[in-house]
């Protein structure tokens, strides 16, 4: 085997253990159990994984058991700490304080109302979400387009949707979120795309991790789009399966500076009033195979998906 597929061959399979881990964090996630995901001997597993993720097992468990919890204080402000707590694997709230404490230096419920109380205005933020085109319209600096000032209020216009199981290919960013993310789109995706034949597939964006919790450096994202049954993945490209299940989706239209606004009211502004909470699987945008973008401009379409469940 060459040097370029052995790694390869190690990136699928620590992404396959990070994968599982943001999808079991409310389960005990061992050393044994996780060597297995991998493939690897439970022996040689935990230095494998900190020589390639650059922490510890440990750690890296801590750090996204907190991140996540951090994330679902917020998006579940009725939800209480030692629910939050249980649904990301800690035994209990003091544990999970604990652990946030030396994560954030603050504890969860002090963090829930810092953040809560350094949001805008739920109705400026339902407006900028489902109206993007006068949200971009208001931005002449940006698009040229004239300073309109909005007047009206719109209610989020978010539905819940059922979708099966979705085999994927993609290709990871790891690093900061917003223009790096469309730089990445344009220079690898799609070239990646053209060469393999898979222009006319739907697309899809994979954000594994929350920016205003997780260092820039360590977010994750996944560029990638539907493919045949036989698909190959080569080089840098992965394969996983989007799972199915019930997803909040919410359609934007805006440019890529604006998709963490829109995250942020979806999860932020109607969840909590929806009756429904966050489960384990990822969240995503989803680009149909007629979705629009206009390169002058940089606006794109999308459905923003977020996987829920009965609160």
């Amino acid at each position: 085997m060459s040097t370029h597929k052995s790694r390869d061959v190690y990136a699928d399979r620590m992404h396959r253990v990070s994968e599982y881990v943001d999808q079991h964090l409310d389960q005990y996630l061992d050393l044994e159990t996780l060597a297995e995901v991998a493939h690897f001997s439970p022996f040689h597993f935990h230095r494998l994984f900190s020589a390639w993720m650059g922490e510890t097992l440990g750690a890296y468990l801590r750090r996204r058991r907190c991140e996540v919890a951090a994330t679902r204080l917020l998006a579940q402000p009725r939800v209480a700490v030692l629910q939050i707590a249980l649904g990301v694997g800690f035994g209990s709230a003091e544990a999970l304080t604990h652990a946030f404490n030396a994560r954030f230096g603050c504890s969860p419920t002090t963090w829930r109302l810092q953040q809560s109380a350094s949001q805008p205005a739920k109705s400026s933020r339902d407006q900028t979400v489902s109206k993007p085109d006068q949200a971009t319209q208001g931005k002449s600096a940006k698009n040229g387009a004239p300073n309109n000032s909005i007047s009206t209020e719109t209610p989020m216009q978010v539905e819940v949707i059922e979708r099966k199981p979705t085999p994927i290919a993609y290709l990871r960013h790891v690093g900061p979120y917003g223009e790096p993310i469309g730089a990445f789109w344009q220079t690898q995706v799609y070239p990646w795309m053209v060469t393999n034949g898979l222009l006319g597939q739907a697309r899809y964006g994979i954000s594994h991790d929350d920016p205003k919790v997780t260092a820039p450096e360590q977010c994750r994202y996944d560029a990638g789009c539907e493919i045949p049954a036989n698909f190959a993945a080569t080089g840098d490209a992965h394969r996983t399966v989007i799972p199915g299940g019930k997803y909040a989706a919410l359609n934007f239209k805006g440019v890529v500076a604006e998709i963490e606004a829109a995250w942020d009211s979806l999860l932020r502004d109607w969840l909590p009033s929806s009756g429904l909470q966050l489960d384990g699987r990822p969240m995503f945008e989803y680009y149909a195979v007629d979705s629009r973008y206009d390169p002058a401009t940089g606006v794109l379409e999308c459905k923003l998906c977020v996987p829920v469940m009965p609160l």
